[in-house]
């Protein structure tokens, strides 16, 4: 495996493994989410830089595919809700960038961070399902095909996005994305661990949702 690619997939799994820990908000702190947000702020600039070359070929012209054009739809929707969140995170800043005058708008911008929090969350998790395929072809370069391995791993596939469905609804995931709720209710009596589980199962089922729309929009 090339050096570069080493990285990329480094920084990717780092970024996945923050927003989760983000989501989890008030069960890590307020000023551990805030110091996590500037960490996944890095890490989304750094993912840019080293995917600079699939940006420019968006510029090429030609005939575009059903997957591309969605595939750069997913990658729009996660850049302008990441920099969604990390604008209204600034606006709500109350450690590292409490110095900031700009409290008169904090309602606005706990709405559109919690907007973007959830959807970009979702977005992710699609985005990551439309690249499902390479992550596949990494891994048989390091283990030998096994049928009985892939039916293993499709069933526990299978198993984590039926329980994400459960997660997604015990979580209120729903609510939140529409709104229906203007503040996130946490149980501090959960251990953080359970709550991380939950989201993780949440998060495969849309990368499985995101694989399947992949596969057809290869047809």
């Amino acid at each position: 495996m090339k050096p570069k690619l080493k990285i990329k997939i480094a920084v990717d799994v780092a970024m996945t493994f923050l927003l989760l820990l983000l989501m989890a908000y008030e069960l890590v702190g307020e000023a551990a989410h805030e110091w996590l947000g500037i960490g996944i702020c890095a890490l989304f600039v750094l993912h840019h830089v080293l995917n600079c070359g699939w940006s420019r070929t968006l510029r090429k012209k030609g005939r575009r595919s059903a997957f591309r054009a969605v595939q750069t739809i997913l990658t729009a929707c996660v850049a302008l809700t990441m920099i969604g969140s990390m604008g209204s995170g600034l606006l709500l800043s109350e450690y590292t960038f409490s110095f900031l005058p700009i409290r008169s708008i904090y309602s606005y911008a706990s709405r559109v961070h919690m907007l973007c929090a959830y959807w970009g969350f979702v977005f992710l998790g699609l985005h990551l399902g439309f690249h499902w395929n390479m992550i596949i072809g990494i891994a048989r370069r390091y283990f030998h095909p096994s049928r009985l391995r892939a039916w293993i791993l499709r069933g526990a596939a299978l198993l984590t996005a039926a329980y994400g469905i459960y997660a997604f609804e015990k979580r209120d995931i729903g609510n939140y994305m529409l709104l229906r709720y203007h503040f996130v209710y946490f149980d501090f009596t959960e251990p953080l661990l359970f709550f991380l589980l939950d989201y993780m199962a949440v998060l495969a089922l849309f990368v499985m949702i995101g694989h399947c729309c992949a596969k057809i929009c290869r047809g």
